[in-house]
């Protein structure tokens, strides 16, 4: 076992497994796309216990910097260069709590963007929106293409609030908001159910409607949010009864 993993024999939270399992993703004896030590290998290295790691690994997947494959093992994304930069800048690597706290948070954000590119944005920035939304249509089924269409139709919301501070905060989330998307739609076999969330946004924003824009964003990023739980869930099936979808999305399903 690599020594960088090695920490003292004790029962460690799991912020600091995750941190320690980042420090371990850095150091170059993982290069991406390769495999990493097993759970129980990691247990025993870390001297923790293995559901510990579980939560750790639950939050590296998420995050899209681990790739669990159920029956072959973990698997150390082939993104994840591009995305580590900006998991640390956030401090995201704190346990799976923080995740979740980070999905609701970018809700809520993506919520007041919607209202204020309603009630500002002018007749090209409406525009800029429409025609990520037309992409996202002449996607279909190309999940790559998609994504990058709906990650820029946020963008372009963002734009046209009007608030470079918001604005930057979601430039900011750039990469997390593509491998979520990515892994919600994966997971569903289709777009076109998401297709149809965006629509009314759109038509909200179009008519300058802020009150529905925000119900619109508000109804897409509950379910957003849900399915991403749930493909987190049917990676992890060992879950224990509140089931992982239920933690993430804040909410019953």
């Amino acid at each position: 076992m690599p020594a960088s993993l090695r920490i003292a024999p004790r029962e460690a939270p799991v912020a600091e497994i995750t941190r320690k399992l980042l420090d371990f993703l850095l150091s170059g004896e993982v290069t991406p796309g390769t495999k990493i030590p097993s759970e129980r290998q990691l247990a025993e290295a870390l001297a923790v216990g293995r559901s510990s790691v579980r939560e750790a690994i639950k939050s590296l997947n998420l995050l899209g910097l681990l790739d669990v494959r159920q029956g072959d093992g973990t698997y150390l994304s082939r993104s994840g260069s591009d995305l580590l930069p900006r998991v640390i800048e956030w401090g995201l690597l704190l346990g799976e709590s923080h995740v979740r706290d980070l999905l609701e948070a970018r809700g809520e954000l993506e919520i007041v963007v919607a209202g204020l590119a309603a009630e500002r944005g002018d007749e090209q920035h409406v525009e800029a929106v429409g025609r990520q939304l037309e992409a996202m249509r002449t996607a279909g089924s190309d999940v790559p293409s998609y994504v990058e269409a709906d990650v820029a139709f946020h963008l372009a919301i963002a734009q046209a609030s009007g608030n470079e501070v918001l604005q930057n905060l979601l430039t900011s989330l750039r990469s997390l908001l593509g491998v979520w998307a990515r892994r919600v739609l994966e997971h569903a076999h289709e777009t076109a159910t998401s297709l149809a969330m965006h629509e009314p946004i759109y038509e909200a924003i179009r008519a300058h409607d802020a009150q529905a824009a925000r119900a619109a964003m508000a109804a897409h990023m509950e379910r957003a949010n849900r399915r991403l739980g749930e493909t987190v869930e049917a990676a992890h099936p060992q879950a224990d009864g509140d089931g992982v979808a239920t933690r993430v999305s804040g909410r019953p399903r």
